[in-house]
């Protein structure tokens, strides 16, 4: 079973992401937090294996509570967002959440972005990511730039599959375009996040989009 915190401050909305997350055989709704420091206390009391983080949430945001989730790994972090929070949406990324689904997200994909989340891969939706990213390329880069010499341990072939996740490729896409088998795009793609100190690859995807590659 794959255990599921909800932190969603709205009553209605919570209920429905319950309600949703409850209906698959799979999945078990471990808890509910209707703040970013109750998440944050019954992430250390029920060790779920996800939590579901809103970002606008009060006496603790989201991105705050995501950073200190993460880095008492307590769980992976899905953040739910809407398009007009981007910034919150970076801040959540670069705090270490391992993927970002939309509010209106179907009941089907939302089930499958926590499976997705649970069995470590960290990838929701690529046209969504591509989507969020160029989001992120329109607006003035908030958060100190990268520094390029992060990308002196990868291999070309890493920086060449860095730069495919960088525009939200899925690896069967990058696998088609740099002509190698899916397998061997994962082998990649869990070696350079290794080198990077990344915990997802939205997060390499978004490191991409500020090294320009």
């Amino acid at each position: 079973m794959i255990r599921v915190l909800v932190a969603e401050d709205q009553s209605a909305v919570r209920a429905g992401l319950v309600l949703i997350l409850g209906s698959a055989p799979d999945i078990e709704v471990a808890g509910e937090a209707a703040d970013g420091e109750q998440a944050v206390a019954l992430a250390r009391e029920l060790r779920p294996d996800v939590v579901l983080m809103d970002v606008q949430m009060p006496r603790l945001d989201g991105v705050s509570a995501t950073r200190r989730v993460v880095a008492e790994q307590l769980a992976d972090v899905l953040v739910l967002t809407t398009f007009d929070l981007d910034e919150y949406v970076f801040g959540a990324l670069r705090a270490g959440a391992s993927g970002f689904l939309l509010k209106n997200t179907e009941a089907k994909d939302l089930l499958a972005a926590v499976r997705t989340v649970a069995g470590g891969e960290g990838i929701v939706a690529p046209a969504v990511t591509r989507r969020l990213i160029a989001e992120f390329a329109a607006k003035p880069v908030r958060e100190p730039t990268a520094d390029p010499s992060v990308l002196e341990d990868l291999t070309r072939r890493e920086r060449e599959v860095l730069s495919c996740l960088g525009e939200g490729l899925s690896n069967a896409a990058i696998a088609e375009r740099l002509d190698m088998a899916e397998a061997t795009v994962k082998t990649h793609v869990s070696r350079l996040l290794g080198k990077l100190a990344l915990r997802s690859r939205v997060q390499a995807a978004v490191l991409a989009q500020e090294l320009g590659i």
